[in-house]
């Protein structure tokens, strides 16, 4: 399987199959080059004196089309040869196609294919009034060619009529499918830990000839969880949400590879890829979408992420396998710090006079360093500070402040404090910890402890007697 290179200038033929303009049974009209006329027919000219080129509708006199609703009779008034001429890329391989049948009898054309002034014959077909013949084949651009011309040159048709025979249908001239696929995710960052970034993939088909079996995959991105149910194909064929169970529609998501995968085209199926045509007949191209959330883990870097889709170009005689890559996309993950606080009492019950001594200990567990940790810890009623006693920062009394500074990830810093206890009664003290960075959990900011303050014991009775 390969990935194709740089899109050569892409060819391919105007109106083809002969479908413009329509008409009703046939009508002999004037060719490209006769624009001034109401009624034309597009992209071929004729080396016809009278610049006329005739068209038949499917079935008319008995005769169907080979592809579509109409086709063309290469004689219209006289013997002569149908063409385009196109930009096209020294080196590149042009693939074509087409169906020819006789009129009468056995009809025969050649395919001349070259530099406008001198086209080389590449081959002559030769078919009854019975069936359609189908060929295909390849030409490459020669150096320094960069218009060609693809025409149709009457050789000789059963009856000896000249307005008569070579009938032509479903006609290809061009480059192969290239399939560029653009990435985009939404919002753009600096993104938070727990934020959802909206994924979105464009395959535009800028080549030639439609590109089949078209399956797009794109492997979630490290440090993300995928959101169920957040498939989507937002524009081209089958459009609209899908569920992510395999099989039952044209997309899935793949826990075992953790894996999103998008059958995309026309008649895309939840089995199969289907057929997107080039940016001239789909200019959107088709485009999917699916969402993310951003795990902890990824707290301080960056998320990178590309697509791929796998197609084939089945313009010649084998399928030939081709990959494409979209963008990488990379998010910026803002540093996340998850910490949490616990407070405890070295003794839960103290008599009035006596120390309350106090331990708070902060612990991050990252995933990335955490700055500027403020621990805010003020002493309640019923307690008057003593000291304060920590290796990290410093406890301002007035505020209840403990500035803890920076806290690696895996650390933890404590702080000692101690109080005397002047008021008879539960006391109640609590410590709340902040941080600069994203806090992922918050329900461990925060922790309690009560006390409870006793009466001072009586040393004697006031009242009493001295002897």
């Amino acid at each position: 399987m390969t990935t194709p290179p740089t899109a050569p200038l892409r060819v391919t033929l105007v109106n083809g199959s002969f479908e413009q303009p329509a008409v009703t049974n046939y009508e002999i009209l004037p060719d490209a080059s006769q624009t001034q006329a109401p009624k034309y027919v597009p992209g071929w000219r004729t080396t016809a004196s009278d610049h006329m080129i005739e068209l038949w509708h499917s079935g008319f006199n008995g005769v169907p089309a080979a592809e579509g609703a109409q086709f063309a009779e290469l004689n219209a008034n006289e013997v002569a040869t149908l063409y385009q001429d196109l930009p096209t890329t020294p080196g590149s391989t042009l693939y074509w196609r087409l169906y020819h049948r006789g009129r009468l009898g056995q009809d025969t054309m050649a395919l001349d294919i070259g530099a406008p002034g001198s086209p080389v014959e590449q081959r002559r077909f030769t078919d009854g009034n019975t069936a359609w013949g189908y060929y295909t084949g390849t030409y490459t651009v020669p150096e320094g060619q960069h218009t060609t011309r693809f025409a149709f040159r009457s050789v000789s048709a059963a009856g000896g009529n000249r307005g008569i025979g070579n009938f032509l249908d479903g006609i290809f001239f061009g480059t192969a499918p290239h399939l560029v696929l653009t990435k985009t995710a939404a919002p753009v960052g600096p993104l938070e830990v727990g934020d959802v970034i909206t994924y979105r993939i464009t395959a535009k088909n800028e080549g030639g000839g439609a590109a089949e079996s078209l399956v797009l995959s794109d492997d979630i991105p490290e440090g993300t969880t995928y959101v169920p149910g957040s498939l989507r194909i937002v524009d081209g064929p089958n459009t609209g949400p899908k569920t992510d169970a395999q099989g039952d529609d044209q997309a899935y998501f793949d826990e075992e590879t953790n894996r999103v995968v998008f059958h995309l085209g026309n008649g895309a199926s939840a089995g199969q890829g289907g057929s997107l045509p080039n940016t001239e007949t789909v200019p959107a191209g088709t485009t999917v979408e699916y969402r993310v959330v951003i795990d902890r883990s990824a707290g301080g870097s960056q998320i990178s992420n590309a697509a791929t889709v796998t197609y084939e170009n089945r313009l010649g005689d084998t399928p030939e396998p081709l990959t494409a890559t979209s963008n990488e996309q990379v998010t910026e993950v803002l540093p996340a710090a998850d910490l949490n606080v616990t407070k405890s009492a070295d003794a839960t019950t103290v008599a009035v006079g006596q120390t309350v001594t106090y331990r708070i200990t902060v612990r991050n567990t990252g995933p990335n360093q955490a700055t500027g940790v403020v621990v805010s810890d003020e002493l309640p009623y019923g307690l008057t500070f003593l000291s304060a006693d920590s290796a990290s920062g410093t406890y301002d009394p007035a505020t209840g402040e403990w500035a803890v500074g920076d806290v690696p990830d895996g650390a933890t810093a404590t702080l000692v404090l101690r109080a005397k206890a002047t008021e008879a009664g539960p006391l109640t003290n609590s410590a709340t910890v902040t941080g600069n960075e994203t806090e992922p959990d918050t329900s461990d900011n925060t922790d309690s402890v009560t006390i409870c303050v006793e009466p001072a014991p009586s040393c004697c009775t006031p009242c009493a007697t001295r002897e």
